[in-house]
């Protein structure tokens, strides 16, 4: 697999899309993060660590939804592997006007768009959750 947080996102939208309460992936550093960050926005329920039959680390994400329809309307992956797209502190783009948010690893962790704004980081925008 060239890009697991691509697949971790992917595996995010089609289980919600699909009307799945838990969705699992392979556990990192990096998508614990990512999962904290959409459970303080309010897309997710939870999510926990988990092992697999083989021992390894998972990361089970419990999702969100309001009336039957998934909180998570959509969520793009924005830098690839085969192209890093770094912002500056003023040129971190905003998502649908504020709505939604943009997922930025900084000098200092990985960070939302407002905070990254506020704190005058720039860095390399991971993911948009809308």
């Amino acid at each position: 697999m060239t890009d697991p947080i691509s697949d971790f996102l992917t595996r995010i939208r089609n289980a919600s899309r699909a009307g799945k309460t838990e969705c699992s992936a392979q556990h990192s550093k990096m998508k614990a993060a990512i999962a904290v960050i959409l459970k303080e926005e309010g897309y997710i329920r939870d999510f926990r660590e988990d092992k697999d039959e083989r021992g390894h680390k998972l990361i089970v994400v419990s999702l969100k939804y309001v009336e039957g329809a998934p909180v998570i309307a959509g969520i793009q992956r924005v830098s690839k592997p085969g192209r890093r797209l770094y912002y500056k502190a003023d040129d971190v783009p905003r998502v649908l006007e504020g709505l939604g948010v943009g997922i930025l690893t900084t000098p200092k962790g990985l960070m939302k768009d407002r905070e990254a704004r506020r704190n005058r980081l720039g860095g390399e925008l991971v993911c948009t959750i809308w």
